[in-house]
Protein backbone atom coordinates (compact mmCIF):
# COMPACT_ATOMS: atom_id res chain seq x y z
CA UNK A 1 0.00 0.00 0.00
CA UNK A 2 2.82 2.38 0.87
CA UNK A 3 4.46 1.82 -2.52
CA UNK A 4 1.16 2.39 -4.30
CA UNK A 5 0.55 5.63 -2.43
CA UNK A 6 4.07 6.78 -3.21
CA UNK A 7 3.55 5.99 -6.88
CA UNK A 8 0.23 7.84 -7.01
CA UNK A 9 1.75 10.88 -5.30
CA UNK A 10 4.58 10.86 -7.82
CA UNK A 11 2.17 10.63 -10.74
CA UNK A 12 0.08 13.48 -9.33
CA UNK A 13 3.15 15.66 -8.89
CA UNK A 14 4.26 14.90 -12.45
CA UNK A 15 0.99 16.29 -13.78
CA UNK A 16 1.53 19.69 -12.17
CA UNK A 17 5.29 20.16 -12.38
CA UNK A 18 6.45 22.35 -15.28
CA UNK A 19 7.53 20.19 -18.21
CA UNK A 20 9.43 22.93 -19.99
CA UNK A 21 10.88 24.97 -17.15
CA UNK A 22 13.28 27.87 -17.62
CA UNK A 23 16.11 25.84 -16.09
CA UNK A 24 16.10 23.79 -19.30
CA UNK A 25 16.85 26.98 -21.26
CA UNK A 26 19.91 27.85 -19.19
CA UNK A 27 18.04 29.51 -16.31
CA UNK A 28 18.07 33.05 -17.76
CA UNK A 29 17.25 36.01 -15.57
CA UNK A 30 16.04 38.12 -18.49
CA UNK A 31 15.24 38.03 -22.21
CA UNK A 32 15.96 40.81 -24.71
CA UNK A 33 16.01 41.34 -28.46
CA UNK A 34 19.17 42.47 -30.21
CA UNK A 35 20.73 42.99 -33.63
CA UNK A 36 24.02 41.40 -34.69
CA UNK A 37 26.77 43.30 -36.56
CA UNK A 38 25.54 41.63 -39.75
CA UNK A 39 22.03 43.01 -39.28
CA UNK A 40 20.37 39.81 -38.11
CA UNK A 41 17.84 39.98 -35.27
CA UNK A 42 17.34 37.50 -32.43
CA UNK A 43 15.83 37.04 -29.00
CA UNK A 44 18.43 36.24 -26.34
CA UNK A 45 18.28 34.78 -22.87
CA UNK A 46 20.60 36.57 -20.43
CA UNK A 47 21.99 34.98 -17.28
CA UNK A 48 22.65 36.67 -13.95
CA UNK A 49 26.26 37.49 -14.88
CA UNK A 50 25.36 38.81 -18.32
CA UNK A 51 26.11 35.59 -20.18
CA UNK A 52 23.85 34.61 -23.11
CA UNK A 53 21.98 31.39 -22.39
CA UNK A 54 20.17 31.05 -25.73
CA UNK A 55 19.70 32.94 -29.00
CA UNK A 56 16.75 32.47 -31.34
CA UNK A 57 16.50 34.22 -34.73
CA UNK A 58 13.69 36.69 -35.39
CA UNK A 59 12.39 37.68 -38.84
CA UNK A 60 12.80 41.41 -38.18
CA UNK A 61 13.63 43.86 -35.42
CA UNK A 62 12.04 42.98 -32.11
CA UNK A 63 10.86 45.26 -29.35
CA UNK A 64 9.78 43.65 -26.09
CA UNK A 65 8.86 40.09 -25.19
CA UNK A 66 6.56 38.27 -22.82
CA UNK A 67 7.94 35.33 -20.83
CA UNK A 68 5.67 32.47 -19.76
CA UNK A 69 5.57 32.22 -15.95
CA UNK A 70 6.85 28.63 -15.78
CA UNK A 71 7.34 27.11 -19.24
CA UNK A 72 10.45 28.03 -21.21
CA UNK A 73 8.37 29.89 -23.75
CA UNK A 74 8.51 33.52 -24.78
CA UNK A 75 6.61 35.64 -27.24
CA UNK A 76 8.76 38.09 -29.19
CA UNK A 77 6.88 41.07 -30.58
CA UNK A 78 7.69 43.15 -33.62
CA UNK A 79 8.65 46.75 -33.22
CA UNK A 80 5.45 48.75 -33.43
CA UNK A 81 3.39 48.95 -35.50
CA UNK A 82 3.92 45.26 -36.20
CA UNK A 83 2.06 42.20 -37.30
CA UNK A 84 4.19 39.40 -35.88
CA UNK A 85 4.31 37.81 -32.50
CA UNK A 86 6.41 34.65 -32.42
CA UNK A 87 6.03 32.05 -29.67
CA UNK A 88 9.43 30.46 -29.09
CA UNK A 89 10.53 27.30 -27.32
CA UNK A 90 13.56 28.74 -25.58
CA UNK A 91 15.09 25.30 -24.97
CA UNK A 92 15.24 24.23 -28.60
CA UNK A 93 14.91 27.50 -30.48
CA UNK A 94 11.86 26.19 -32.29
CA UNK A 95 9.04 28.47 -33.34
CA UNK A 96 5.95 26.98 -31.69
CA UNK A 97 3.35 29.39 -33.02
CA UNK A 98 3.11 32.55 -35.09
CA UNK A 99 0.61 35.11 -33.88
CA UNK A 100 -1.02 37.49 -36.31
CA UNK A 101 -3.52 40.11 -35.15
CA UNK A 102 -6.91 40.16 -36.88
CA UNK A 103 -7.30 42.20 -40.04
CA UNK A 104 -7.17 45.89 -39.29
CA UNK A 105 -5.22 45.41 -36.05
CA UNK A 106 -1.53 45.94 -35.27
CA UNK A 107 0.62 44.77 -32.38
CA UNK A 108 2.15 47.57 -30.34
CA UNK A 109 5.28 45.82 -29.10
CA UNK A 110 4.22 44.48 -25.68
CA UNK A 111 2.29 41.68 -24.02
CA UNK A 112 1.89 39.83 -20.73
CA UNK A 113 0.78 36.41 -19.53
CA UNK A 114 -1.83 35.77 -16.88
CA UNK A 115 -0.32 34.54 -13.63
CA UNK A 116 -1.33 30.93 -14.29
CA UNK A 117 0.02 31.08 -17.85
CA UNK A 118 -3.39 30.32 -19.38
CA UNK A 119 -3.83 33.62 -21.25
CA UNK A 120 -1.61 35.95 -23.22
CA UNK A 121 -2.67 39.61 -23.36
CA UNK A 122 -1.31 41.77 -26.19
CA UNK A 123 -1.19 45.53 -26.69
CA UNK A 124 -2.84 46.40 -30.02
CA UNK A 125 -4.39 49.22 -32.00
CA UNK A 126 -7.02 49.48 -34.67
CA UNK A 127 -4.77 50.52 -37.54
CA UNK A 128 -7.09 53.28 -38.75
CA UNK A 129 -7.57 55.69 -35.87
CA UNK A 130 -5.28 53.99 -33.29
CA UNK A 131 -8.13 53.00 -30.95
CA UNK A 132 -6.64 50.75 -28.27
CA UNK A 133 -7.32 47.04 -27.90
CA UNK A 134 -6.10 44.27 -25.59
CA UNK A 135 -5.83 41.05 -27.55
CA UNK A 136 -6.70 37.81 -25.76
CA UNK A 137 -4.96 34.55 -26.75
CA UNK A 138 -5.70 31.09 -25.31
CA UNK A 139 -2.36 29.46 -24.52
CA UNK A 140 -3.89 26.03 -23.88
CA UNK A 141 -5.59 26.11 -27.28
CA UNK A 142 -2.30 26.59 -29.14
CA UNK A 143 -2.49 30.36 -28.70
CA UNK A 144 -5.80 30.66 -30.53
CA UNK A 145 -7.26 34.15 -30.67
CA UNK A 146 -10.02 34.26 -28.05
CA UNK A 147 -11.21 37.84 -28.49
CA UNK A 148 -10.24 41.41 -27.63
CA UNK A 149 -11.10 44.13 -25.12
CA UNK A 150 -11.24 47.89 -25.38
CA UNK A 151 -8.13 49.42 -23.78
CA UNK A 152 -10.19 52.58 -23.11
CA UNK A 153 -7.71 54.86 -24.77
CA UNK A 154 -5.75 55.66 -27.92
CA UNK A 155 -2.39 54.16 -28.83
CA UNK A 156 -1.75 51.72 -25.96
CA UNK A 157 1.85 50.68 -25.54
CA UNK A 158 2.94 48.60 -22.54
CA UNK A 159 0.52 46.58 -20.45
CA UNK A 160 1.32 44.77 -17.21
CA UNK A 161 -0.37 42.21 -15.01
CA UNK A 162 -1.01 43.46 -11.48
CA UNK A 163 -0.59 41.13 -8.45
CA UNK A 164 -4.38 40.77 -8.14
CA UNK A 165 -4.71 39.60 -11.76
CA UNK A 166 -5.98 42.92 -13.10
CA UNK A 167 -4.34 44.46 -16.16
CA UNK A 168 -2.93 47.99 -16.32
CA UNK A 169 -2.58 49.58 -19.75
CA UNK A 170 -0.48 52.62 -20.71
CA UNK A 171 -2.67 54.36 -23.29
CA UNK A 172 -0.17 56.71 -24.92
CA UNK A 173 -2.82 58.96 -26.43
CA UNK A 174 -1.16 59.39 -29.84
CA UNK A 175 -3.13 58.66 -32.99
CA UNK A 176 -0.66 57.71 -35.74
CA UNK A 177 -0.61 57.07 -39.45
CA UNK A 178 -0.81 53.26 -39.81
CA UNK A 179 1.96 53.22 -42.43
CA UNK A 180 4.69 55.55 -41.21
CA UNK A 181 3.71 56.29 -37.56
CA UNK A 182 3.36 60.04 -38.17
CA UNK A 183 1.55 61.53 -35.14
CA UNK A 184 -1.84 62.98 -36.11
CA UNK A 185 -3.31 64.46 -32.93
CA UNK A 186 -0.54 66.02 -30.84
CA UNK A 187 -2.59 69.14 -30.12
CA UNK A 188 -5.48 67.24 -28.54
CA UNK A 189 -3.95 63.95 -27.38
CA UNK A 190 -5.16 62.58 -24.03
CA UNK A 191 -3.03 59.78 -22.57
CA UNK A 192 -4.39 57.73 -19.70
CA UNK A 193 -3.66 54.84 -17.39
CA UNK A 194 -6.46 52.25 -17.49
CA UNK A 195 -6.99 49.23 -15.25
CA UNK A 196 -9.11 46.30 -16.47
CA UNK A 197 -10.29 43.29 -14.52
CA UNK A 198 -9.63 39.69 -15.63
CA UNK A 199 -12.81 39.79 -17.72
CA UNK A 200 -11.83 42.99 -19.52
CA UNK A 201 -14.17 45.34 -17.65
CA UNK A 202 -12.87 48.85 -16.95
CA UNK A 203 -12.10 49.40 -13.28
CA UNK A 204 -10.42 52.81 -13.48
CA UNK A 205 -9.11 55.30 -16.01
CA UNK A 206 -6.92 58.20 -14.90
CA UNK A 207 -5.57 61.07 -16.98
CA UNK A 208 -2.73 63.51 -16.45
CA UNK A 209 -3.43 67.16 -15.60
CA UNK A 210 -4.35 69.28 -18.61
CA UNK A 211 -0.92 70.97 -18.67
CA UNK A 212 0.69 67.55 -19.31
CA UNK A 213 -1.77 66.23 -21.89
CA UNK A 214 1.09 65.98 -24.41
CA UNK A 215 3.09 63.66 -22.13
CA UNK A 216 2.54 60.23 -23.70
CA UNK A 217 2.34 57.42 -21.11
CA UNK A 218 4.45 54.60 -22.54
CA UNK A 219 6.02 52.14 -20.10
CA UNK A 220 5.17 50.63 -16.74
CA UNK A 221 6.82 49.24 -13.61
CA UNK A 222 5.25 47.87 -10.45
CA UNK A 223 6.01 48.57 -6.80
CA UNK A 224 3.96 47.50 -3.78
CA UNK A 225 0.69 49.44 -4.03
CA UNK A 226 2.06 51.68 -6.79
CA UNK A 227 2.30 51.74 -10.58
CA UNK A 228 5.22 53.75 -11.93
CA UNK A 229 5.02 54.99 -15.50
CA UNK A 230 7.49 56.53 -17.92
CA UNK A 231 6.45 59.24 -20.36
CA UNK A 232 7.60 60.77 -23.64
CA UNK A 233 6.98 64.49 -24.11
CA UNK A 234 5.38 65.51 -27.41
CA UNK A 235 5.14 69.24 -26.70
CA UNK A 236 7.57 72.15 -26.82
CA UNK A 237 11.09 70.68 -26.39
CA UNK A 238 12.18 73.84 -24.59
CA UNK A 239 9.71 73.15 -21.80
CA UNK A 240 11.04 71.12 -18.84
CA UNK A 241 8.49 68.47 -17.94
CA UNK A 242 8.53 65.46 -15.59
CA UNK A 243 8.84 62.07 -17.29
CA UNK A 244 8.12 59.91 -14.23
CA UNK A 245 4.59 59.43 -12.96
CA UNK A 246 3.10 57.40 -10.11
CA UNK A 247 -0.34 55.92 -9.60
CA UNK A 248 -0.85 55.01 -5.95
CA UNK A 249 -3.86 52.84 -5.17
CA UNK A 250 -6.88 54.77 -6.50
CA UNK A 251 -5.42 58.27 -6.05
CA UNK A 252 -4.95 60.76 -8.88
CA UNK A 253 -1.83 60.41 -11.02
CA UNK A 254 1.19 62.33 -9.79
CA UNK A 255 4.22 63.52 -11.76
CA UNK A 256 7.72 63.83 -10.33
CA UNK A 257 10.08 66.46 -11.73
CA UNK A 258 13.83 66.54 -11.26
CA UNK A 259 16.05 69.51 -10.43
CA UNK A 260 16.31 72.23 -13.07
CA UNK A 261 19.92 71.25 -13.77
CA UNK A 262 18.75 67.71 -14.69
CA UNK A 263 15.46 68.56 -16.40
CA UNK A 264 16.66 68.34 -20.01
CA UNK A 265 19.11 65.46 -19.73
CA UNK A 266 16.59 62.84 -20.91
CA UNK A 267 15.65 65.03 -23.89
CA UNK A 268 11.96 64.56 -23.14
CA UNK A 269 12.15 60.82 -23.79
CA UNK A 270 12.01 57.92 -21.34
CA UNK A 271 12.68 54.67 -23.16
CA UNK A 272 12.08 52.13 -20.41
CA UNK A 273 11.35 51.83 -16.69
CA UNK A 274 11.83 49.25 -13.95
CA UNK A 275 11.37 49.07 -10.19
CA UNK A 276 12.41 47.00 -7.21
CA UNK A 277 11.01 47.20 -3.70
CA UNK A 278 12.31 50.69 -2.95
CA UNK A 279 13.72 52.27 -6.11
CA UNK A 280 12.69 53.18 -9.67
CA UNK A 281 15.00 53.34 -12.71
CA UNK A 282 14.15 55.16 -15.92
CA UNK A 283 16.37 55.20 -19.02
CA UNK A 284 16.76 57.54 -21.98
CA UNK A 285 18.69 56.34 -25.04
CA UNK A 286 18.26 59.79 -26.60
CA UNK A 287 19.79 61.49 -23.60
CA UNK A 288 22.38 58.82 -22.88
CA UNK A 289 21.35 58.69 -19.21
CA UNK A 290 19.45 56.68 -16.67
CA UNK A 291 17.80 58.32 -13.67
CA UNK A 292 17.16 56.60 -10.36
CA UNK A 293 14.34 57.61 -8.03
CA UNK A 294 13.14 56.56 -4.62
CA UNK A 295 9.83 54.69 -4.44
CA UNK A 296 8.23 58.03 -3.56
CA UNK A 297 9.48 59.61 -6.80
CA UNK A 298 12.43 61.64 -5.49
CA UNK A 299 15.35 61.80 -7.93
CA UNK A 300 18.50 60.41 -6.31
CA UNK A 301 21.03 59.71 -9.09
CA UNK A 302 21.79 60.17 -12.78
CA UNK A 303 23.97 57.62 -14.57
CA UNK A 304 25.60 58.37 -17.93
CA UNK A 305 26.00 55.89 -20.78
CA UNK A 306 25.36 56.30 -24.52
CA UNK A 307 22.24 54.58 -25.88
CA UNK A 308 21.22 53.12 -22.54
CA UNK A 309 17.66 51.76 -22.66
CA UNK A 310 16.88 48.23 -21.41
CA UNK A 311 16.40 48.04 -17.64
CA UNK A 312 15.19 45.46 -15.13
CA UNK A 313 15.51 44.77 -11.42
CA UNK A 314 18.43 42.55 -10.39
CA UNK A 315 19.20 40.30 -7.45
CA UNK A 316 22.83 41.35 -6.97
CA UNK A 317 22.44 45.07 -7.62
CA UNK A 318 19.64 47.57 -7.85
CA UNK A 319 19.17 47.12 -11.61
CA UNK A 320 20.57 45.61 -14.79
CA UNK A 321 20.76 47.82 -17.89
CA UNK A 322 21.62 47.22 -21.55
CA UNK A 323 22.87 49.60 -24.23
CA UNK A 324 23.08 49.79 -27.99
CA UNK A 325 26.80 49.01 -27.88
CA UNK A 326 26.26 45.46 -26.59
CA UNK A 327 27.08 46.09 -22.92
CA UNK A 328 25.14 44.72 -19.96
CA UNK A 329 25.54 46.77 -16.78
CA UNK A 330 24.86 46.40 -13.09
CA UNK A 331 23.44 49.74 -11.98
CA UNK A 332 23.51 51.33 -8.53
CA UNK A 333 23.06 54.95 -7.42
CA UNK A 334 26.85 55.30 -7.27
CA UNK A 335 27.45 54.15 -10.84
CA UNK A 336 27.51 51.43 -13.50
CA UNK A 337 29.54 48.22 -13.36
CA UNK A 338 30.09 46.15 -16.50
CA UNK A 339 28.65 42.64 -16.32
CA UNK A 340 29.41 41.50 -19.85
CA UNK A 341 29.79 42.88 -23.37
CA UNK A 342 28.57 41.16 -26.54
CA UNK A 343 28.87 41.91 -30.24
CA UNK A 344 25.24 42.98 -30.35
CA UNK A 345 23.09 46.08 -30.35
CA UNK A 346 20.52 45.59 -27.61
CA UNK A 347 16.98 46.71 -28.33
CA UNK A 348 14.75 48.79 -26.08
CA UNK A 349 13.65 46.37 -23.38
CA UNK A 350 14.96 43.88 -20.85
CA UNK A 351 12.22 41.49 -19.70
CA UNK A 352 12.48 39.66 -16.38
CA UNK A 353 11.82 35.93 -16.15
CA UNK A 354 9.46 35.32 -13.22
CA UNK A 355 11.23 32.55 -11.33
Amino acid sequence: MTNRRTLLKGLAAATVLPVRGWAAAGAPEWVAAAMSPGGDHALHGIGASGEITFSIPLPARGHAAAAHPYRAEAVAFARRPGTFGIVLDCRSGAIIHRLTPPEGRQFNGHGAYSRDGRWLYTSEVVAEGSAGRVGLWDVRAAYARAGEWDSHGVGPHELRLLPNGHIVVANGGIRTDPQDRTPLNIDDMRPNLAVLDAEGALLSRRELPAALHQNSIRHLALLPGTIAFAMQWQGDPAEPVPLLGLARDEAALTSHPVAESEAFRMKGYAGSIAANQDMIAMTSPRGGVAMLFTAEGRHCATLERADLCGVAAASDSAFTMTDGGGAIWAAEPDGLRLRRRHALSWDNHLVTIAN
